[in-house]
């Protein structure tokens, strides 16, 4: 009896061993899957058009964003200005997000409109670029400027200056530095018709513009600009997905195909994606979205539904493939998610 229960203690031990290591690769392989959607702001679940950047003080991904006033009823398009800059932040790797409240940004009196920031890192400073309106509207209109703020941990703000760009009329700015140095903004400019200018500084202060545009033709938004598989890209909104651009040099860009423009079958992340982020890792690249889950289309709402249900937004995340010379998001097959620490 004795030498049984040993044999069948033996035999427990090991079905143990190889069920804990079936367990543990499942468990593995379910959290180093994307989920969907990727966070949703818990106080007016408006947040729209994000960016991300590795915290060094606190050694954790932070997202910050639009924090548009989904769940409260306005006039007009109220609920998009008098916006703050929402924060959350991740210490697993992008996979679970935590709200940590809205950025104090306000340098004069009144209640203000911040829409999509930009951030980067510089020399132990990092420089903020947001779109910035006095006042709040219910009618879309109104002098925009990009303004620069600086911080040492991300929370503090100190206003420094409007930037001077190619009209009045700019915001969504996407930054990118170059080779020797130098720094480029790429923005949009309501002025000239929604398309995307461009201007160089040595300093993160003083811009110079150039005269043309570089991205022309039908009105857009939210330009980013990256570098992935040896080619320099550009993403734009146009409100029926991203449009993909692609250049050798910065200065001429080549225009591709659309990503995100079919609706998914993943929680929330319909119909179509808006203003995306990117973040590139070697082999890997991400883009950063958000959607109006309760539409058909990016930019109707419909009349059957409340108008929490049209104005109601979702931050998702997909993979971006370099394929055929080109740049693709397939989002609809689970696929592995992972930040890695310190970028």
């Amino acid at each position: 009896m004795k030498f049984f229960n040993t044999r069948l203690f033996l035999f427990l031990c090991i079905l143990g061993i190889f069920t804990s290591n079936l367990f543990s690769q499942e468990v593995i392989n379910v959290i180093s899957l994307a989920p969907a959607p990727l966070y949703n702001d818990p106080i007016y679940d408006g947040a729209a058009d994000p960016i991300l950047i590795w915290n060094r003080e606190e050694q954790s991904w932070w997202m910050l964003y639009t924090a548009r006033r989904a769940n409260m009823p306005t006039v007009g398009v109220s609920a998009y200005y008098g916006n703050n800059i929402g924060v959350a932040s991740s210490e697993n790797h992008g996979h679970t997000w935590i709200f940590r409240g809205y950025l104090d940004l306000e340098f004069e009196k009144g209640w203000n409109t911040f829409w999509a920031p930009e951030v980067v890192y510089e020399n132990g400073i990092y420089h903020m670029y947001v779109a910035y309106i006095r006042g709040v509207r219910n009618y879309w209109g109104g002098k925009s400027t990009i303004m620069h703020f600086t911080s040492k941990n991300l929370w503090d703000w100190v206003y420094e200056e409007p930037l001077v760009l190619s009209s009045g009329r700019v915001i969504d700015a996407t930054l990118y530095k170059l080779d020797n140095g130098s720094w480029r903004i790429w923005h949009k400019d309501d002025a000239k018709g929604g398309i995307t200018m461009m201007s160089e500084s040595n300093d993160l202060k003083n811009w110079k513009t150039t005269d043309n545009p570089t991205i022309g033709g039908g009105a857009h938004e939210g330009p980013k600009v990256f570098k992935y598989k040896d080619y320099y890209w550009m993403l734009t909104d146009e409100w029926h997905g991203l449009r993909v651009y692609r250049s050798d040099d910065l200065d001429t860009w080549k225009k591709q195909g659309l990503i995100l423009d079919v609706a998914s079958n993943r929680d929330l992340d319909r119909p179509t994606g808006a203003h995306g982020d990117v973040l590139t890792f070697k082999d890997r690249a991400y883009v950063f979205y958000f959607t109006h889950p309760g539409r058909d289309k990016h930019s109707d709402t419909k009349p059957s539904n409340s108008f929490y249900e049209n104005h109601r937004t979702s931050i998702q995340v997909a993979p971006l493939i370099f394929e055929d010379g080109t740049l693709k998001a397939p989002r609809d097959k689970p696929f592995d998610f992972m930040l890695p620490d310190g970028n």
